[in-house]
């Protein structure tokens, strides 16, 4: 997810019953004001050969002994928090506390708000961003990016009843929801210098946007496909995705300019998760079907850099 990076704190709405999967008649979510939080650290994990042979890198740590990650927990599935035990959960929280594990370090969750993730990253008050963070040219001068993780697309999100909007010609005339700094803003925008007329509203989140299309104040949102399909599987009686990918992106893990050392880490023990299973494991627990690993291991940083 493409975002732009301020310093401003905001508050997010998080959809509390599809997070949950339980009561929440119609996929509706109450409103609530997130802070900063971390996670209880898991058991102290045993080191491995990946961290044996990066300790003698040096690399740098906020917390000794913990590999520190900030994420924007209000992007479900990939991280949000859960209602009922508020710790971290998600695609994203599985997958950094997997590599983790096989760095010997125990992981540590920050909530931060999406507009100043990047300078709280340069500020040093966690070691990586895992976040739903689309790699481009622009971020790539502010932070090293980590090998791709996942392969995510723009897609359009309209309401369950609605056979109106069939491709994004169809959006002529209507009014769509966007999160403000992600790809689905700057893909909307492009449409709009292309002569799609139509009346563009940006948010905070995207919870935020999809409630409005839920409530019929919009007729389409720019979301995620990781997101609008794991919303329409949840809620198939309030949304529904067209399928049609709008854009080619690549998710990767932030590391600090001055941090080489953990960058080449987390690679090394992200690359053992996906070759021995254990990413699949993860990407079928959450999506609910199996990951193109070949796709994925194909992908490079460059090529999401060119293609930015």
């Amino acid at each position: 997810m493409v975002r732009k990076v301020t310093n401003k704190w905001w508050l997010v709405i998080i959809l509390t019953v599809v997070l949950l999967g339980a009561a929440f008649a119609g996929c509706a979510q109450n409103k609530t004001q997130t802070t900063t939080t971390t996670t209880k650290a898991t058991p102290t994990a045993k080191p491995t050969a990946t961290q044996t042979q990066e300790k003698a890198e040096s690399y740098k740590l906020v917390n000794p002994g913990y590999l520190t990650v900030g994420m924007d927990a209000t992007y479900p599935p990939f991280e949000f928090i859960n209602e009922t035990n508020h710790q971290f959960q998600g695609f994203d929280v599985d997958l950094m506390k997997a590599v983790a594990q096989e760095m010997g370090l125990k992981p540590k969750f920050v909530n931060v708000a999406w507009t100043g993730i990047i300078p709280g990253l340069e500020a040093h008050k966690y070691d990586c961003i895992c976040s739903a963070m689309t790699i481009t040219a622009e971020r790539a001068k502010q932070v090293y990016f980590s090998r791709p993780y996942f392969v995510a697309s723009q897609v359009i999100v309209v309401r369950a009843n609605d056979n109106r909007i069939h491709d994004v010609k169809d959006l002529n005339g209507k009014v769509v929801g966007v999160q403000l700094g992600t790809t689905g803003e700057f893909f909307a925008e492009k449409l709009l210098k292309q002569g799609i007329k139509f009346t563009l509203k940006k948010y905070q989140t995207t919870p935020d946007a999809l409630l409005d299309l839920k409530d019929g104040r919009l007729d389409a949102v720019i979301i995620d496909n990781g997101v609008a399909l794991w919303m329409a599987k949840k809620c198939p009686e309030d949304y529904k995705v067209i399928n049609e990918r709008l854009t080619h992106e690549l998710y990767g893990i932030a590391v600090a300019k001055d941090n080489p050392a953990l960058l080449k880490a987390i690679n090394q023990a992200l690359n053992k998760t996906i070759q021995d299973g254990t990413y699949t494991k993860i990407y079928e627990k959450w999506f609910g079907t199996k990951p193109d690993i070949k796709l994925l291991l194909n992908s490079t940083v460059q090529e999401a850099i060119q293609g930015s």
